[in-house]
């Protein structure tokens, strides 16, 4: 029996495409929810483009349930997604995705088999009045959370937060968390529609998304484009600048760097930092900026905001419809009020930096745009917190002598050491400090922090401790200078009483027997190439080519 006999598929539709939808909807991902009502929409467009609608389901990635973090499993769904493409009779793919770990899955699946293809975003959540306020998902809370620690927020209010942020909707956080960091860089990439990122999850505009992007990839197939045409070095270079200038969610360059290192490009932490060197804050919207993401699309969203970065961002590249960007950014309105001139910035540049020293070898990460600049270029002794249950039992110890001027050390949060690198990055300030008014201090970990998250925290110190990095040798008192203008994170200890820590070192591994766990925790890499697995990146032409397996018959 054919494929297509057993697909059901009439002999009128003979010849047409198939086109494959990566259905990702689930209850338990109220991000991803929402695209069960957009199924026929997809349908009807791929219909209407002359192909034949084939869904399938896949894993759901959301921040809200998984544990340790939605991240163990980004490589996992992209194998998922890779394998069953590649093992049915598909011509092109609508990849759904919104929640964190989702979009950067489909992104590395659409790099690794090339096939025609498009992600549709599923829109962000509504924003519910707190205290007068439109409600920014994450960062609100973790302002909120401070307040109540300081003892400023009583219960009924808390509760009606809570209330709240459980009543929101489907859709994804509507700050620049990195759910819409990801959401701006897909586009910048070609990856889906112009205009999609900033989308609400409800309403007209998101259907009529729905049936563009259907649409729009059965065209592709019937025209052979792909996204190794769009997924180049100068749209790659694009979406770095468009990260700095956006604020964007700090999660968003190790997927960057995982994308890259699925198609042989350049996106290393020193490319990285070079290209952020001049780039300023252009959208204002929370954590860094005032608004939402509603307010960034409303304001003419990624084209308005390449317009304003100027000769900055590469117009040549191709935009998901297959024109380029000069076309694009021509039918955009001009920079004004949520999206600032380049002459007129939210913040100076950089918005991001990454460092090297003695404490990161090779690399970690800074959102500058979300520090306190007197805390840019500091020096203080070490508070260290073996791992994550260390510092949430013992943050709040009467007995820990810890000062605003200490450096908050988590370490043992990396890939491998937990695993799945989670965002426990950004360690809570100590009560008897908050208490004391103090809302930031120097905070260091090899693990993330989420998108909507603030705070002087360096993140992704590579080697991470689990694998024996020199954040695994930080003791107590041990002195932490942090210098962003000369890009280091230093620990002032000789040479001579690390060699002899180092000696004496135990490696905190847990290894996991069996599973996947298992699989990542001995093949994942490091933050600076993208937390990928080491057997999926692709360096080279020859390392991206598949042979296609012999088909005998049954």
């Amino acid at each position: 029996m054919s494929h297509r006999v057993a697909m059901r598929i009439a002999e009128a539709d003979r010849g047409k495409p198939i086109i494959g939808i990566a259905d990702t909807a689930s209850v338990l991902n109220p991000c991803n929810f929402g695209f069960t009502a957009l199924l026929p929409e997809i349908e009807r467009g791929i219909r209407d483009g002359g192909g034949i609608p084939a869904r399938f389901p896949v894993m759901s990635l959301g921040e809200d349930l998984m544990k340790p973090s939605a991240m163990l499993y980004r490589n996992l769904v992209a194998m998922e997604l890779e394998e069953t493409i590649r093992a049915n009779p598909l011509d092109g793919v609508v990849y759904l995705a919104n929640c964190d770990k989702s979009v950067p899955a489909s992104l590395l699946a659409a790099a690794s088999t090339d096939l025609p293809s498009l992600l549709l975003l599923g829109g962000a959540r509504s924003a519910p009045l707190f205290r007068g306020k439109p409600l920014g998902s994450g960062t609100d809370l973790w302002r909120a959370l401070d307040e109540r620690r300081a003892g400023q927020l009583d219960d009924g209010e808390w509760a009606d937060l809570e209330r709240k942020l459980a009543c929101t909707g489907p859709g994804s956080c509507n700050t620049m968390g990195t759910a819409s960091t990801m959401a701006i860089l897909t586009e910048v990439l070609g990856m889906c529609l112009p205009g999609v990122a900033g989308l609400s999850a409800l309403g007209d505009e998101l259907r009529r998304a729905a049936y563009d992007t259907g649409l729009a990839v059965t065209a592709a197939v019937i025209d052979g484009r792909r996204p190794s045409e769009r997924m180049m070095q100068p749209a790659m270079d694009n979406a770095i600048r468009v990260l700095g200038a956006i604020g964007g969610s700090t999660n968003a360059i190790i997927h960057l760097a995982a994308v890259a290192g699925r198609l042989g490009l350049d996106a290393s932490l020193d490319r990285m930092d070079g290209l952020w060197r001049d780039i300023p804050l252009l959208a204002d919207i929370e954590p860094c900026g005032t608004g939402l993401i509603f307010d960034f699309r409303a304001a003419g969203g990624v084209a308005t905001l390449a317009d304003a970065l100027g000769t900055r961002f590469d117009r040549a590249p191709l935009a998901g419809d297959g024109r380029d960007w000069f076309h694009v950014i021509a039918e955009a309105p001009a920079p004004n009020g949520v999206i600032h001139h380049f002459d007129d910035p939210v913040l100076p540049a950089p918005t991001l930096a990454a460092v090297f020293g003695s404490l990161a070898p090779d690399g970690a990460v800074i959102k500058i745009a979300a520090a306190t600049e007197e805390l840019l270029q500091h020096t203080g002794h070490a508070i260290v917190f073996e791992d994550y249950a260390d510092m949430r039992k013992r943050l709040d110890d009467q007995s820990i002598a810890v000062t605003a001027d200490d450096v908050i050390v988590v370490r043992n949060c990396g890939p491998v050491g937990v695993p799945g690198m989670p965002e426990w990055g950004m360690a809570p300030i100590p009560q008897r400090l908050i208490e004391q008014g103090v809302r930031d201090m120097v905070r260091i970990s090899d693990g993330r922090m989420s998108g909507t998250s603030f705070g002087t925290v360096v993140l992704h110190i590579a080697p991470e401790s689990a694998i024996g990095g020199p954040l695994a040798l930080v003791r107590d008192g041990d002195r932490i200078e942090l210098d962003i203008a000369g890009r280091s994170l230093n620990l002032l200890v000789t040479a001579e009483e690390l060699a002899q820590r180092s000696a004496n070192i135990t490696k905190r591994i847990q290894p996991h027997l069996r599973g996947w766990p298992a699989m990542y925790q001995r093949h994942v890499q490091q933050a600076p190439t993208g937390a990928d697995l080491d057997f999926l990146v692709a360096p080279t032409a020859t390392s991206r080519t598949f042979i296609e397996p012999v088909v005998g018959r049954s």
